[in-house]
């Protein structure tokens, strides 16, 4: 006989009733029918499990070790049932496109398509600084698309769960303000910053790691590094307090300009993710082409980007 789960439920309910009797009514079973399938249950795993006597049973020490196993399965497989269940609920009747984000160019454009493509068609979004929460989101059909970036070739959360696939990458540029010395310069060289303040927005990813590792190698640790959203960013660089890193399509703001990173030190892969086995998988292609358009319309935006790809400046890996 093969071991079941109803068989380790029934192992659980004997313990817990402390009695075959009571075990047989929680059940809602005969005792002899109780009996007989504890005895079948016991011959499959090669000994007794319950001692019996006058005051009802005692797990034997192959009743403990097979307790403490049911008492880690049995809530595993409900669990996930109950997951699986919410999965499903959350795709049915659903049409639209649930959309989950990150701090970014992207999410914006790539709204603005899919809404002027498919009028009617609802478009929701939602944001969050943590790429894992966004991936976690989708993987448990919340979101029917994540798309988050990661610095340089690390890998992308959920990946075991989720197909990504890349919608581009870019090389992180320097926001400085307008009167910086070196707003004028075609390319900055990373060590002719390690004076400077630094800000950028926050992220779980590697990316303040990776960067700290640019710096070293440029000779310097930077002072401070000030975490924020992107307006407070974009302040702190206008009136002087810090210069920023970005994206290389950080759209065109006045008091600031962006310029590349002499040699390309950092870049950044944005990146389309979504679940398999989800009606999301369908759409799938269509999202994906628009969010390279998307890209492509963000990088035409951007002059000092344009200017960059214009040049025979370090390709990207």
């Amino acid at each position: 006989m093969d071991l079941e789960l109803r068989h380790l439920k029934t192992i659980r309910a004997i313990a817990d009733a402390g009695s075959l009797t009571k075990a047989a009514t929680a059940l809602g079973l005969a005792q002899p029918a109780l009996s007989a399938q504890l005895k079948r249950i016991e011959r499959s795993l090669g000994g007794e499990l319950f001692e019996r006597g006058r005051h009802g049973v005692r797990a034997t020490a192959l009743g403990e070790f097979v307790l403490a196993r049911a008492r880690v399965v049995l809530p595993a497989v409900s669990g996930l049932r109950e997951e699986a269940q919410r999965f499903t609920q959350s795709w049915q009747g659903g049409t639209g496109f649930r959309l989950g984000g990150t701090h970014g160019p992207l999410l914006g454009g790539l709204v603005d398509r899919l809404a002027a493509a498919h009028p009617g068609v609802p478009v929701t979004t939602h944001t969050a600084w943590s790429e894992r929460e966004i991936a976690a989101r989708t993987a448990d059909g919340r979101l029917d698309f994540a798309l988050v970036g990661t610095c340089g070739a690390s890998a992308p959360p959920e990946s075991d769960l989720l197909v990504w696939r890349e919608v581009a990458r870019d090389p992180v540029f320097v926001m400085l303000p307008t009167g910086h010395p070196l707003a004028d310069g075609p390319e900055i060289d990373l060590a002719l910053l390690a004076g400077e303040a630094w800000t950028d927005v926050p992220g779980d990813g590697c990316f303040a790691d990776c960067f700290s590792a640019a710096c070293a190698r440029a000779g310097f640790t930077p002072s401070s590094v000030y975490e924020a959203d992107v307006a407070s960013c974009v302040h702190l660089v206008q009136v002087g307090r810090a210069v920023g890193l970005c994206r290389a399509t950080f759209p065109p703001t006045p008091g600031l300009v962006t310029r590349p990173l002499a040699g390309a030190p950092l870049y950044w892969r944005h990146l389309l993710g979504w679940h398999p086995a989800a009606p999301a998988h369908d759409t799938a292609a269509t999202v994906f082409a628009h969010a390279r358009a998307a890209h492509t319309e963000a990088t035409a935006r951007s002059e000092s980007y344009t200017a960059w790809l214009a040049t025979p400046s370090p390709r990207l890996p």
